[in-house]
């Protein structure tokens, strides 16, 4: 699958060096040809929100290789409990979570962790929904920003989390240390080696989201759910005998 992206969009990116994604190899035989569904989620609410400067440029790498991005933006989200589920924001974030054939979660570091911005989107997201599971067997990509020195304590809970979200959390992942020098007044991201290890971060979600989705029920397919949902059905059938 080609990309029509601009390629003046994205100055920093050395073509030559970009390896073709062989999606027909990676594509099951019941793929439904669609672009991957990428959701991003960032974590902070600042003006100039270098979670969001990341993810945004995270979004257009990911075009570039083909998918289709949506950004989800955390502002007016309620603490988790402190509203109904009905709530448009929450809807809207549960909505994007389904549509969603992957996601990245692009936090700051703030006190050692990552915010809890970052955390309530995570936690509004239930494992399930109805008679759907809003993450489970997607692919996800972890990505941190920092004030200061180089640090993985958000992007290792977010990998904590995508695991018990159920979530094939791809090997690679990005820290960026001193975030505040690594983009340029319009918000774009300077050359670096911190770019270039995004742009591994997302080349390598798109082989996996390509690899996973419509494989992924056979991949979660759990013995112990199968036994619960046996049980359920042989109860069922014995109160009608009833």
């Amino acid at each position: 699958m080609s990309s029509s992206f601009d390629a003046e969009d994205l100055p920093n990116l050395d073509r030559a060096q970009i390896a073709p994604i062989d999606y027909g190899a990676l594509a099951g035989d019941a793929d439904p040809g669609h672009p991957p569904r990428i959701l991003l989620l960032y974590g902070s609410l600042r003006e100039r929100s270098y979670s969001r400067l990341a993810a945004e440029e995270a979004g257009r790498l990911l075009r570039f290789f083909g998918a289709e991005t949506r950004m989800f933006s955390p502002r007016d989200l309620p603490l988790p409990d402190g509203a109904p589920a009905d709530h448009p924001k929450v809807r809207e974030l549960r909505d994007l979570a389904t549509w969603s054939e992957g996601m990245v979660w692009v936090s700051p570091e703030r006190h050692g962790a990552m915010t809890s911005i970052m955390k309530a989107q995570i936690d509004w997201l239930p494992l399930s929904l109805g008679g759907v599971r809003p993450t489970q067997g997607k692919t996800l990509a972890v990505m941190e920003v920092s004030g200061g020195s180089q640090s993985f304590n958000a992007v290792n809970q977010m990998r904590i989390l995508g695991r018990w979200m159920r979530m094939v959390t791809i090997p690679n992942q990005s820290s960026v240390p001193k975030a505040f020098n690594e983009f340029d007044e319009a918000g774009r991201m300077k050359p670096s080696p911190y770019y270039n290890r995004i742009v591994d971060v997302m080349e390598e979600l798109v082989k996996f989201t390509w690899l996973v989705r419509e494989r992924s029920p056979y991949l979660v397919d759990r013995y112990s759910e199968r036994v619960e949902t046996a049980e359920a059905v042989s109860k069922r059938v014995n109160q009608r005998g009833l």
